[in-house]
C-alpha cells in the first residue's frame, strides 16, 4: 500500500495570498498535486498547518483524501512530513509539495517503483530526482518505517530542512538521463513561490 503525501501547510508568504487556492486549469492548483499522487497511491493525506483553514478537496480524486494537521506549528515541511508519516497506513509513500501542479504520474510511480524493487538488493530508505548534479528533496518516495523516526528526531533538535533529512537516510536517485524521457520538460521539479510562476488566465 502507497501513502500520498501532499504537503500544504506552508504560509505563502512571498505569494501575497492563499496560493493553493488559485485557479489553474479551472481548479484550485492544490487540488492537481492531489490528483497527481491520487493516480498512483491508495490514500492521500494531505498535511495543512496547525491553525490553517481546511481546504476545499477534489470530489474526483482516485482514491481517498484525508487531512491531517501539522504536528508542530511553524515547524516547516518536515513537521508536516511528520504528521503524514503517522497519518499514513501505507509501507511506502510518496511526497509532494501541494504547491507543485505539474507533477507526472509516470515519475511518481517510477519513484515508488524504483524504492520498492530496492528490496532486491541494498535496501534504501528514499527516492528522490537528481538534476544538474544535485538531489532534489520533492517529489520524494519514502520507505515510512524507516523514515519516521529520523523525522521525528530532526524534530526534536534543531534541523527542521528536508536536505537535512535526506542527507541522514540511505537515499538512491533517478538520474535525469532516465527521469527525463518520462517528463522531458522536468516540469515535475517546477513549484509556485510567486503569482508570476502560473500562466496569465
Amino acid at each position: 500500500m502507497v501513502t500520498g503525501i501532499v504537503l500544504a501547510g506552508g504560509r505563502a508568504t512571498r505569494f501575497g495570498a492563499d496560493k493553493l487556492a488559485a485557479p489553474l486549469d479551472g481548479r484550485p492548483l492544490l487540488h492537481h498535486a492531489i490528483l497527481a499522487v491520487a493516480s498512483v497511491s491508495d490514500e492521500v493525506v494531505v498535511v495543512i498547518g496547525a491553525d490553517g483553514a481546511r481546504p476545499r478537496l477534489p470530489v474526483d480524486a482516485a482514491t481517498r483524501v484525508r487531512v491531517v494537521r501539522d504536528s508542530v506549528a511553524d515547524g516547516g515541511p518536515l513537521a508536516g512530513l511528520a504528521a503524514g508519516l503517522v497519518a499514513a497506513r501505507g509501507r511506502l509513500a510518496i511526497l509532494v509539495g501541494g504547491d507543485q501542479p505539474w507533477l507526472s504520474p509516470a515519475i511518481l510511480a517510477e519513484l515508488v517503483l524504483w524504492l520498492d524493487s530496492s528490496l532486491d538488493g541494498p535496501q534504501l530508505d528514499a527516492v528522490v530526482l537528481a538534476e544538474e548534479g544535485a538531489i532534489r528533496p520533492l517529489p520524494a518516495a519514502l520507505r515510512v518505517a524507516a523514515v519516521r523516526p529520523v523525522v521525528e528526531a530532526l524534530l526534536a533538535g534543531s534541523s527542521l530542512s528536508l536536505v537535512g533529512l535526506l542527507e541522514r537516510l540511505r537515499v538512491g536517485t533517478l538520474e535525469p538521463e532516465r527521469w527525463r524521457a518520462l517528463d522531458p520538460e522536468g516540469a515535475s521539479l517546477r513549484d509556485v513561490d510567486t503569482p508570476g510562476a502560473l500562466p496569465a488566465p
